[in-house]
Protein backbone atom coordinates (compact mmCIF):
# COMPACT_ATOMS: atom_id res chain seq x y z
CA UNK A 1 0.00 0.00 0.00
CA UNK A 2 1.39 3.33 -1.03
CA UNK A 3 0.72 5.65 1.90
CA UNK A 4 1.69 8.71 -0.09
CA UNK A 5 -1.31 8.18 -2.40
CA UNK A 6 -3.76 8.47 0.52
CA UNK A 7 -5.14 12.01 0.77
CA UNK A 8 -3.54 13.82 3.69
CA UNK A 9 -6.87 15.10 4.91
CA UNK A 10 -8.00 11.48 5.40
CA UNK A 11 -5.09 10.63 7.77
CA UNK A 12 -5.70 11.52 11.46
CA UNK A 13 -2.94 13.36 13.28
CA UNK A 14 -1.70 12.38 16.74
CA UNK A 15 -4.21 14.53 18.55
CA UNK A 16 -7.13 13.12 16.60
CA UNK A 17 -6.02 9.52 17.09
CA UNK A 18 -5.42 10.09 20.78
CA UNK A 19 -8.82 11.71 21.09
CA UNK A 20 -10.46 8.63 19.49
CA UNK A 21 -8.57 6.34 21.92
CA UNK A 22 -9.56 8.58 24.82
CA UNK A 23 -13.21 8.57 23.80
CA UNK A 24 -13.24 4.82 23.28
CA UNK A 25 -11.54 3.93 26.57
CA UNK A 26 -13.39 6.42 28.71
CA UNK A 27 -16.77 5.35 27.20
CA UNK A 28 -16.22 1.62 27.57
CA UNK A 29 -14.24 1.41 30.85
CA UNK A 30 -16.54 3.27 33.23
CA UNK A 31 -17.33 2.11 36.76
CA UNK A 32 -15.35 -1.13 36.45
CA UNK A 33 -13.65 -3.30 39.05
CA UNK A 34 -10.07 -4.54 38.93
CA UNK A 35 -8.09 -6.83 41.26
CA UNK A 36 -4.39 -6.47 41.99
CA UNK A 37 -1.62 -5.67 44.47
CA UNK A 38 -0.73 -2.12 45.45
CA UNK A 39 2.80 -0.93 44.86
CA UNK A 40 4.79 2.32 44.96
CA UNK A 41 2.11 4.13 46.98
CA UNK A 42 2.76 7.87 47.20
CA UNK A 43 0.79 10.74 48.68
CA UNK A 44 1.29 14.09 46.99
CA UNK A 45 1.51 17.42 48.78
CA UNK A 46 -1.97 18.35 47.57
CA UNK A 47 -3.53 15.22 49.08
CA UNK A 48 -3.88 12.97 46.00
CA UNK A 49 -2.69 9.34 46.30
CA UNK A 50 -0.79 7.74 43.42
CA UNK A 51 0.04 4.04 43.16
CA UNK A 52 0.58 1.09 40.86
CA UNK A 53 -1.88 -1.82 40.74
CA UNK A 54 -0.13 -4.92 39.47
CA UNK A 55 -0.13 -8.66 39.11
CA UNK A 56 2.59 -11.00 37.88
CA UNK A 57 2.31 -9.87 34.24
CA UNK A 58 1.14 -6.26 34.08
CA UNK A 59 0.93 -2.91 35.86
CA UNK A 60 -1.79 -0.26 35.91
CA UNK A 61 -1.07 3.31 37.05
CA UNK A 62 -3.77 4.59 39.42
CA UNK A 63 -4.73 7.75 41.27
CA UNK A 64 -7.33 8.61 43.88
CA UNK A 65 -8.17 12.28 44.07
CA UNK A 66 -7.97 14.14 47.38
CA UNK A 67 -11.71 14.21 48.15
CA UNK A 68 -11.85 10.39 48.07
CA UNK A 69 -8.31 9.80 49.40
CA UNK A 70 -9.18 11.18 52.82
CA UNK A 71 -11.68 8.36 53.26
CA UNK A 72 -9.49 5.45 52.06
CA UNK A 73 -6.00 6.66 53.06
CA UNK A 74 -5.56 3.95 55.72
CA UNK A 75 -6.04 1.17 53.14
CA UNK A 76 -3.14 2.27 50.96
CA UNK A 77 0.07 0.36 51.60
CA UNK A 78 2.59 -1.43 49.42
CA UNK A 79 1.95 -5.13 48.96
CA UNK A 80 -1.72 -5.04 49.89
CA UNK A 81 -4.15 -6.92 47.62
CA UNK A 82 -7.20 -4.81 46.81
CA UNK A 83 -10.24 -4.50 44.57
CA UNK A 84 -10.54 -1.08 42.99
CA UNK A 85 -13.65 0.45 41.41
CA UNK A 86 -13.30 3.34 39.04
CA UNK A 87 -12.81 4.41 35.43
CA UNK A 88 -10.05 4.66 32.85
CA UNK A 89 -8.91 8.19 32.02
CA UNK A 90 -6.58 9.16 29.18
CA UNK A 91 -4.24 12.11 29.58
CA UNK A 92 -4.19 13.37 26.01
CA UNK A 93 -1.03 15.60 26.08
CA UNK A 94 1.19 12.64 26.99
CA UNK A 95 -0.84 9.83 25.50
CA UNK A 96 -0.99 8.03 28.86
CA UNK A 97 -3.84 6.40 30.64
CA UNK A 98 -4.51 5.76 34.32
CA UNK A 99 -7.19 4.28 36.50
CA UNK A 100 -9.18 6.83 38.52
CA UNK A 101 -10.10 5.12 41.80
CA UNK A 102 -13.52 5.85 43.24
CA UNK A 103 -13.71 3.08 45.83
CA UNK A 104 -11.45 0.35 47.14
CA UNK A 105 -11.63 -2.72 49.29
CA UNK A 106 -8.80 -4.75 50.83
CA UNK A 107 -8.79 -8.41 49.79
CA UNK A 108 -5.70 -9.83 51.41
CA UNK A 109 -2.02 -9.33 51.79
CA UNK A 110 0.48 -9.58 48.93
CA UNK A 111 3.24 -12.19 48.87
CA UNK A 112 5.99 -9.70 49.72
CA UNK A 113 3.90 -8.27 52.53
CA UNK A 114 3.30 -11.77 53.88
CA UNK A 115 7.04 -12.48 53.80
CA UNK A 116 7.72 -9.13 55.46
CA UNK A 117 5.36 -9.92 58.33
CA UNK A 118 6.82 -13.42 58.71
CA UNK A 119 10.40 -12.16 58.96
CA UNK A 120 9.37 -9.33 61.26
CA UNK A 121 7.70 -11.77 63.65
CA UNK A 122 10.68 -14.14 63.55
CA UNK A 123 13.27 -11.48 64.26
CA UNK A 124 11.10 -9.89 66.94
CA UNK A 125 10.89 -13.25 68.72
CA UNK A 126 14.69 -13.57 68.57
CA UNK A 127 15.05 -10.11 70.15
CA UNK A 128 16.85 -8.38 67.27
CA UNK A 129 14.59 -5.34 67.63
CA UNK A 130 14.92 -5.01 71.42
CA UNK A 131 15.86 -1.58 72.73
CA UNK A 132 18.55 -3.18 74.90
CA UNK A 133 20.61 -3.84 71.76
CA UNK A 134 20.47 -0.23 70.56
CA UNK A 135 23.83 1.52 70.68
CA UNK A 136 23.94 5.26 71.45
CA UNK A 137 24.90 7.61 68.65
CA UNK A 138 28.06 9.70 69.04
CA UNK A 139 27.52 13.34 69.96
CA UNK A 140 30.27 14.76 67.77
CA UNK A 141 31.41 12.28 65.08
CA UNK A 142 34.61 12.94 63.17
CA UNK A 143 34.21 10.16 60.59
CA UNK A 144 30.92 8.83 59.19
CA UNK A 145 30.46 5.75 57.02
CA UNK A 146 27.72 5.67 54.37
CA UNK A 147 26.35 2.56 52.65
CA UNK A 148 24.45 3.63 49.54
CA UNK A 149 24.75 3.94 45.80
CA UNK A 150 26.95 6.83 44.74
CA UNK A 151 24.59 7.63 41.86
CA UNK A 152 21.44 8.08 43.95
CA UNK A 153 19.82 11.33 44.99
CA UNK A 154 19.72 9.94 48.53
CA UNK A 155 23.52 9.93 48.75
CA UNK A 156 23.73 13.46 47.34
CA UNK A 157 21.18 14.61 49.91
CA UNK A 158 23.31 13.09 52.68
CA UNK A 159 26.49 14.77 51.41
CA UNK A 160 24.73 18.13 51.10
CA UNK A 161 23.20 17.89 54.57
CA UNK A 162 26.43 16.83 56.25
CA UNK A 163 28.39 19.58 54.49
CA UNK A 164 25.97 22.21 55.77
CA UNK A 165 25.46 20.84 59.27
CA UNK A 166 28.86 19.43 60.27
CA UNK A 167 31.61 19.92 57.65
CA UNK A 168 34.24 18.77 60.17
CA UNK A 169 33.22 15.13 59.68
CA UNK A 170 34.99 12.94 57.09
CA UNK A 171 32.61 10.93 54.91
CA UNK A 172 33.55 7.38 53.87
CA UNK A 173 31.24 5.92 51.19
CA UNK A 174 31.03 2.20 50.52
CA UNK A 175 29.17 1.91 47.22
CA UNK A 176 26.52 -0.81 47.15
CA UNK A 177 23.49 -1.53 45.03
CA UNK A 178 20.30 -0.54 46.83
CA UNK A 179 17.89 -2.32 44.50
CA UNK A 180 17.85 -5.62 42.68
CA UNK A 181 19.06 -9.16 43.22
CA UNK A 182 22.66 -8.24 44.14
CA UNK A 183 21.76 -5.48 46.57
CA UNK A 184 21.37 -7.50 49.79
CA UNK A 185 24.76 -9.21 49.39
CA UNK A 186 26.54 -5.94 48.61
CA UNK A 187 24.91 -4.18 51.57
CA UNK A 188 26.04 -6.97 53.93
CA UNK A 189 29.56 -6.84 52.50
CA UNK A 190 29.68 -3.08 52.98
CA UNK A 191 28.51 -3.25 56.60
CA UNK A 192 30.96 -6.03 57.44
CA UNK A 193 33.84 -4.02 55.95
CA UNK A 194 32.95 -0.74 57.66
CA UNK A 195 32.25 -2.55 60.93
CA UNK A 196 35.96 -3.45 61.16
CA UNK A 197 37.03 0.19 61.02
CA UNK A 198 38.77 1.63 64.07
CA UNK A 199 37.91 5.27 63.44
CA UNK A 200 34.28 5.26 62.23
CA UNK A 201 31.83 6.47 64.88
CA UNK A 202 28.53 5.94 63.02
CA UNK A 203 27.24 4.35 59.79
CA UNK A 204 24.30 5.50 57.64
CA UNK A 205 22.54 3.07 55.29
CA UNK A 206 20.26 4.89 52.89
CA UNK A 207 18.26 4.94 49.71
CA UNK A 208 15.31 6.94 48.42
CA UNK A 209 11.69 5.92 48.31
CA UNK A 210 10.16 3.25 46.16
CA UNK A 211 7.78 0.33 46.06
CA UNK A 212 7.93 -2.62 48.40
CA UNK A 213 9.85 -4.49 45.70
CA UNK A 214 12.34 -1.63 45.35
CA UNK A 215 12.99 -1.52 49.08
CA UNK A 216 13.04 -5.28 49.53
CA UNK A 217 16.86 -5.67 49.90
CA UNK A 218 16.51 -3.83 53.21
CA UNK A 219 13.95 -6.44 54.30
CA UNK A 220 16.25 -9.37 53.68
CA UNK A 221 17.03 -11.43 56.78
CA UNK A 222 20.76 -11.40 56.01
CA UNK A 223 20.83 -7.60 55.99
CA UNK A 224 18.92 -7.38 59.27
CA UNK A 225 21.32 -9.80 60.98
CA UNK A 226 24.39 -8.00 59.65
CA UNK A 227 23.07 -4.70 60.99
CA UNK A 228 22.42 -6.32 64.37
CA UNK A 229 25.96 -7.71 64.62
CA UNK A 230 27.73 -4.52 63.52
CA UNK A 231 29.76 -3.05 66.42
CA UNK A 232 29.34 0.52 65.12
CA UNK A 233 26.02 2.39 65.62
CA UNK A 234 23.86 2.35 62.48
CA UNK A 235 21.22 4.83 61.32
CA UNK A 236 18.71 3.50 58.79
CA UNK A 237 17.40 6.08 56.33
CA UNK A 238 15.37 3.96 53.92
CA UNK A 239 12.64 5.35 51.68
CA UNK A 240 10.22 8.06 52.75
CA UNK A 241 8.49 8.72 56.02
CA UNK A 242 5.68 6.21 55.38
CA UNK A 243 8.11 3.43 54.38
CA UNK A 244 9.25 0.91 56.99
CA UNK A 245 11.77 -1.89 56.52
CA UNK A 246 13.29 -4.53 58.75
CA UNK A 247 16.50 -2.50 58.60
CA UNK A 248 14.63 0.33 60.31
CA UNK A 249 13.57 -1.92 63.17
CA UNK A 250 16.97 -3.51 63.80
CA UNK A 251 19.10 -0.37 63.33
CA UNK A 252 20.19 1.66 66.34
CA UNK A 253 18.21 4.64 65.03
CA UNK A 254 15.56 4.94 62.33
CA UNK A 255 15.33 8.05 60.15
CA UNK A 256 12.28 8.89 58.06
CA UNK A 257 14.47 9.91 55.08
CA UNK A 258 18.16 9.85 54.09
CA UNK A 259 18.32 13.57 54.80
CA UNK A 260 17.01 13.04 58.32
CA UNK A 261 19.59 10.27 58.80
CA UNK A 262 22.33 12.83 58.16
CA UNK A 263 20.63 15.18 60.63
CA UNK A 264 20.47 12.48 63.32
CA UNK A 265 24.13 11.55 62.79
CA UNK A 266 25.58 15.02 63.38
CA UNK A 267 25.16 18.13 65.47
CA UNK A 268 24.37 21.43 63.79
CA UNK A 269 27.50 23.56 63.70
CA UNK A 270 25.42 26.71 64.21
CA UNK A 271 23.86 25.17 67.32
CA UNK A 272 27.29 24.13 68.60
CA UNK A 273 28.71 27.62 68.04
CA UNK A 274 25.66 29.17 69.69
CA UNK A 275 26.02 26.77 72.61
CA UNK A 276 29.70 27.67 73.00
CA UNK A 277 28.86 31.36 72.94
CA UNK A 278 26.15 30.78 75.52
CA UNK A 279 28.55 28.81 77.75
CA UNK A 280 31.18 31.53 77.46
CA UNK A 281 28.63 34.20 78.31
CA UNK A 282 27.31 32.15 81.22
CA UNK A 283 30.85 31.56 82.52
CA UNK A 284 31.67 35.26 82.23
CA UNK A 285 28.49 36.11 84.11
CA UNK A 286 29.32 33.64 86.87
CA UNK A 287 32.86 34.92 87.25
CA UNK A 288 31.61 38.49 87.38
CA UNK A 289 28.99 37.49 89.97
CA UNK A 290 31.61 35.74 92.11
CA UNK A 291 33.90 38.75 91.79
CA UNK A 292 31.17 41.12 92.92
CA UNK A 293 30.24 38.83 95.79
CA UNK A 294 33.85 38.62 96.93
CA UNK A 295 34.25 42.38 96.63
CA UNK A 296 31.10 42.98 98.65
CA UNK A 297 32.34 40.53 101.26
CA UNK A 298 35.68 42.30 101.53
CA UNK A 299 33.95 45.68 101.80
CA UNK A 300 31.70 44.32 104.50
CA UNK A 301 34.59 42.82 106.42
CA UNK A 302 36.64 46.03 106.24
CA UNK A 303 33.76 47.88 107.90
CA UNK A 304 32.88 45.19 110.41
CA UNK A 305 33.27 45.61 114.19
CA UNK A 306 35.24 42.40 114.45
CA UNK A 307 37.84 43.61 111.94
CA UNK A 308 38.18 46.91 113.80
CA UNK A 309 38.82 45.02 117.05
CA UNK A 310 41.40 42.88 115.26
CA UNK A 311 43.08 46.02 113.92
CA UNK A 312 43.14 47.56 117.42
CA UNK A 313 44.67 44.38 118.82
CA UNK A 314 47.24 44.32 116.07
CA UNK A 315 48.20 47.91 116.83
CA UNK A 316 48.55 47.13 120.55
CA UNK A 317 50.59 44.02 119.72
CA UNK A 318 52.78 46.07 117.40
CA UNK A 319 53.47 48.59 120.18
CA UNK A 320 54.30 45.77 122.56
CA UNK A 321 56.62 44.21 120.03
CA UNK A 322 58.32 47.56 119.48
CA UNK A 323 58.78 48.12 123.25
CA UNK A 324 60.00 44.58 123.76
CA UNK A 325 62.42 44.99 120.93
CA UNK A 326 63.91 48.13 122.48
CA UNK A 327 64.16 46.41 125.85
CA UNK A 328 65.80 43.36 124.33
CA UNK A 329 68.23 45.50 122.34
CA UNK A 330 69.21 47.42 125.54
CA UNK A 331 69.63 44.22 127.50
CA UNK A 332 71.71 42.67 124.73
CA UNK A 333 73.90 45.78 124.64
CA UNK A 334 74.51 45.59 128.39
CA UNK A 335 75.17 41.87 128.22
CA UNK A 336 77.62 42.35 125.36
CA UNK A 337 79.51 45.05 127.24
CA UNK A 338 79.62 42.93 130.39
CA UNK A 339 80.92 39.93 128.46
CA UNK A 340 83.53 42.14 126.82
CA UNK A 341 84.77 43.35 130.25
CA UNK A 342 84.86 39.81 131.60
CA UNK A 343 86.81 38.68 128.54
CA UNK A 344 89.44 41.39 129.11
CA UNK A 345 89.80 40.37 132.76
CA UNK A 346 90.18 36.74 131.79
CA UNK A 347 92.76 37.68 129.23
CA UNK A 348 94.79 39.54 131.87
CA UNK A 349 94.55 36.62 134.25
CA UNK A 350 95.69 34.22 131.56
CA UNK A 351 98.65 36.42 130.83
CA UNK A 352 99.63 36.50 134.52
CA UNK A 353 99.33 32.73 134.70
CA UNK A 354 101.57 32.25 131.67
CA UNK A 355 104.59 30.12 132.79
CA UNK A 356 106.74 31.70 130.10
CA UNK A 357 106.19 35.21 131.36
CA UNK A 358 109.37 34.97 133.60
CA UNK A 359 111.44 33.87 130.60
CA UNK A 360 110.21 36.93 128.74
CA UNK A 361 111.62 39.05 131.58
CA UNK A 362 115.10 37.38 131.49
CA UNK A 363 114.68 34.69 134.10
CA UNK A 364 115.68 31.00 133.51
CA UNK A 365 114.41 27.58 134.48
CA UNK A 366 116.35 24.51 135.63
CA UNK A 367 115.30 21.13 134.18
CA UNK A 368 116.62 17.75 135.30
CA UNK A 369 115.41 14.41 133.96
CA UNK A 370 112.55 16.14 132.20
CA UNK A 371 111.26 17.84 135.37
CA UNK A 372 111.18 21.50 136.24
CA UNK A 373 113.33 21.94 139.39
CA UNK A 374 111.58 24.49 141.54
CA UNK A 375 113.33 23.79 144.89
CA UNK A 376 116.97 23.31 145.80
CA UNK A 377 116.20 20.08 147.61
CA UNK A 378 114.97 18.58 144.32
CA UNK A 379 118.33 19.21 142.56
CA UNK A 380 120.68 16.20 142.10
CA UNK A 381 124.21 17.52 141.88
CA UNK A 382 125.51 14.32 140.35
CA UNK A 383 123.21 14.38 137.29
CA UNK A 384 123.25 16.72 134.29
CA UNK A 385 120.93 19.75 134.22
CA UNK A 386 119.34 21.91 131.52
CA UNK A 387 119.04 25.65 131.82
CA UNK A 388 116.03 27.11 129.91
CA UNK A 389 116.34 30.61 128.55
CA UNK A 390 113.94 32.60 126.45
CA UNK A 391 115.87 31.61 123.37
CA UNK A 392 116.01 27.87 124.27
CA UNK A 393 117.71 25.27 126.56
CA UNK A 394 121.37 24.58 127.30
CA UNK A 395 122.66 21.27 128.88
CA UNK A 396 125.37 21.18 131.51
CA UNK A 397 127.18 18.12 132.93
CA UNK A 398 128.13 17.89 136.64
Amino acid sequence: MDLLKIPKQNIPNVSELTQRIKAHLEQHFININVLGELSNVKKSSNGHIYCILKDSDAQLPCVMWRNQAQRYASLFSDGKEVILRGSIQVYKPQGKYQFIIEEMEAVGVGNLQIEFERLKKKLTTEGLFDASHKKPLPRIPTKIGVVSSRTTAAFQDIISTLSNRWPLAEISLYHASVQGARAAGEICQALEFLGKSNDLQVIIIARGGGSLEDLWPFNEESVARTIHSCPIPIISGIGHEIDFSLSDFVADQRAATPTQAAVLATPNRDDVLASLDECAERLHGRLEQRWNQAKQRVDYLTKSYALKKVQERLQISAMRVRNNRQSIEHHLSQLTQQNKTNFIKLEHRLKRMNPNEALEKGYTRVWQNGQWIRHLEALNLESFVEIEFKQGRKRFNP
